[in-house]
């Protein structure tokens, strides 16, 4: 398992990022008080995809 943080201008792109990835399954993402970041927990396979999608997104991502 793999945690990444990513982070985003505004909470609508931030929102955006977290239901697309929960349409690949991932469920532990704990949105950030601010609503314009959140930490994932997924399987090592996924980081990448989650990490391109982020960024399609228009976020950052920290490991």
């Amino acid at each position: 398992m793999t945690t990444i943080r990513a982070t985003f201008d505004d909470g609508g792109r931030a929102r955006e990022a977290q239901h697309k990835l929960q349409f690949l399954r991932v469920d532990g993402i704990d949105e950030s008080s601010d609503g314009t970041s959140w930490t994932a927990t997924l399987d090592d396979e996924l980081v990448e995809r989650a990490i391109h999608l982020v960024r399609q997104t228009g976020g950052t991502v920290e490991l």
